[in-house]
C-alpha cells in the first residue's frame, strides 16, 4: 500500500537525470541513484543506460543491505538488449555480492564469497568471446575476481563426508 503517489519526470529531463544518477552514485548516495533509475525507467521502461545504472547501483548497496540479494538485481539483467551486457552485467552482479559477503563477518562468509566469485567468473568467461572489439573488461573483471580469491586464501566450501547409512 503506497502513501505517496510518486511525481512523473519529463522525457526530456532524463539526459540530464542520467547524469545525476552517476554523480549520486559517486557521492556514494546509490539509494537515490536507484531512485532516478526507477523514475526514468517509468517514462522509458527500454533506456539502456538506465537499466545498467540501476543494476550498478543496486549492486552499490550489498554491503549495507544485506536483505538485497542477486535474484532482485537478475531480473533487470534480461531487459538489456545486447548480449554481451547482459552476460556482463550478470558477472558484475555476482561480483559484487562476493565482493559484499567478504566485508562482512558471519560464518561461511568466505565460502560463500568464494562460490559467487566463481559465478561472476562463469558469466564474465562466456562474455569474453562475445565481447566489442577492444573492450577487455571482462578479462579484467574475471583477472580481479581470481585476484580476491587468492589474496582471500578463498576456498570452496568442504563437502560433508557424513553419510547416513540406510540399514
Amino acid at each position: 500500500m503506497a502513501m505517496f503517489d510518486l511525481k512523473t519526470i519529463s522525457k526530456a529531463a532524463i539526459p540530464q537525470s542520467l547524469e545525476r544518477v552517476e554523480r549520486y552514485r559517486l557521492l556514494n548516495e546509490p539509494t537515490v541513484a536507484e531512485s532516478i533509475c526507477l523514475d526514468i525507467l517509468k517514462v522509458d521502461a527500454d533506456n539502456q543506460q538506465a537499466l545498467v545504472m540501476l543494476i550498478l547501483a543496486l549492486t552499490d548497496q550489498f554491503v549495507e543491505n544485506p536483505a538485497l540479494n542477486v535474484a532482485r538485481l537478475l531480473e533487470y539483467v534480461p531487459k538489456i538488449e545486447s548480449e554481451y551486457e547482459r552476460t556482463y552485467y550478470s558477472g558484475i552482479v555476482y561480483e559484487r555480492q562476493g565482493k559484499a559477503r567478504l566485508k562482512r563477518e558471519y560464518p561461511g562468509a568466505g565460502f560463500d564469497a568464494y562460490e559467487l566469485l566463481r559465478e561472476a567468473m562463469h558469466w564474465f568467461e562466456k562474455a569474453e568471446p562475445i565481447r566489442p572489439e577492444a573492450n577487455e573488461d571482462a578479462v579484467i573483471r574475471w583477472n580481479n575476481c581470481a585476484r580476491l580469491i587468492e589474496s582471500n586464501g578463498l576456498t570452496a566450501r568442504p563437502q560433508d563426508e557424513t553419510h547416513l547409512s540406510s540399514e
